[in-house]
């Protein structure tokens, strides 16, 4: 029965065959928001009809959000129970299990994985949950409860944190909500070894989005200098060390993102090929130039410049000056890997700015690979924002 739940309806001249075709949001224009509609607690549930009042699916409500819907099911008659939550984490789980070997991963990429707002990445028999919609923060002892049977993990965290929760309404916390976790885990992944800080670390500790892009670098790094830029706890330095490196430099402004580094080398048997560099990225880069430093490989993987449409046009010039300071640090003939994570800069804005700035930093190029996240990242071709992170590596001349 649906009869217990509100209903809300789209504009007319709306797209309500975006929404019957994948699309799983609704912006808060394409809504008639009448008084009834504003005042649905946030996180709950409602049937979506279009404009002739024709059913669309089962939704979850949050008016205080731009995104005012989301799409939980194209079933009218679902219902979002544990059982529910549990099938979609199932099905998650399945192709992680074929994707990997050892269980590190992202388990549940939001959107593309059925479970709209949520993230959730597993570090062996630890899981951190990021309810990043209010319906997620609402029932998230339920999505832990299931993530317990379905994946077996016995320590889930709740991280709480970043923007995408400020622009839902909901506020900053970290909880431990079962189990221990007495230290950094041991993330094994492209025959390195990371450690995460799974309470304490940068978003869930890790970024398993590199992956891919981690083993590309490591075909370009055998026996060579490598400078790692933004290394966050070591992504591309420690990947490239596990390829066999001459040495690796990790530049990153936090102590503790390079103490971890510095943690992953040692349980590598790498510490002696591994320096480390504390301070602003591009104040590090412009003393490298002063210094005559090259390096035959140079990844630079800076945070989100471009995190929405307003942030864009400031965002790739930033993404340019850190091609135009990255440029000179290349050995003639070496390689330059550049990275985005901003869903608003696609591959062809990110990839001129780039190409702008070696230019400018007095380089020709070659681009020799686009990359992307990896399978665990699974991406919605109606949604472009799963799709965010880029990879250009290029190799440099003169």
């Amino acid at each position: 029965m649906t009869a217990d739940l509100p209903i809300i309806r789209l504009r007319p001249k709306s797209r309500p065959q975006a929404i019957r075709h994948g699309f799983p949001w609704v912006f808060a224009d394409e809504l008639v928001t009448d008084r009834r509609t504003r005042a649905i607690p946030p996180g709950s549930f409602a049937l979506l009809e279009d404009a002739e009042r024709r059913p669309l699916g089962l939704v979850t409500v949050n008016p205080e959000s731009k995104i005012i819907a989301r799409v939980m099911d194209p079933d009218p008659q679902a219902r979002i129970t544990r059982d529910w939550i549990a099938t979609r984490l199932a099905r998650a789980l399945a192709l992680r299990e074929r994707l990997f070997e050892a269980p590190f991963y992202r388990l549940v990429h939001a959107e593309a994985d059925g479970l709209p707002g949520t993230v959730i990445d597993r570090f062996g028999d630890a899981a951190v949950i990021q309810p990043n919609a209010a319906w997620a923060e609402r029932l998230v002892e339920e999505i832990a409860a299931a993530l317990r049977d379905v994946a077996g993990v016995s320590t889930v965290i709740l991280n709480g944190q970043g923007r995408a929760r400020g622009l839902e309404g909901l506020p900053e916390r970290m909880e431990l909500m079962s189990g221990a976790v007495p230290g950094p885990v041991e993330v094994p992944m492209n025959g390195a070894i990371y450690l995460a800080d799974l309470l304490g670390g940068q978003k869930t500790g890790l970024f398993y989005d590199q992956r891919p892009n981690h083993a590309f670098a490591q075909r370009l790094a055998r026996g060579q200098r490598v400078l790692d830029v933004f290394s966050h706890v070591g992504g591309f330095g420690l990947a490239a060390l596990a390829a066999g490196a001459a040495h690796a430099t990790c530049i990153d402004g936090s102590a503790a993102a390079l103490e971890l580094a510095r943690g992953g080398a040692r349980a590598m048997d790498a510490e002696a090929r591994l320096t480390t560099r504390q301070g602003d990225a591009f104040a590090q880069m412009e003393a490298l130039a002063a210094e005559g430093a090259q390096f035959d490989l140079v990844i630079c993987d800076p945070p989100a410049f471009a995190p929405s449409k307003p942030a864009l046009e400031a965002g790739l010039r930033a993404y340019e000056r850190v091609a135009k300071l990255a440029a000179p640090l290349v050995a003639p003939g070496g390689y330059l890997g550049l990275c985005s994570c901003s869903h608003a800069a696609d591959l062809n804005a990110f990839r001129n700015a780039s190409a702008r700035g070696i230019g400018r930093g007095g380089r020709r190029m070659q681009l020799l690979h686009t990359g992307q996240a990896g399978p665990d990242h699974p991406t919605l071709p109606q949604l472009a924002e799963t799709g965010y992170l880029k990879a250009l590596f290029f190799r440099l001349d003169g």
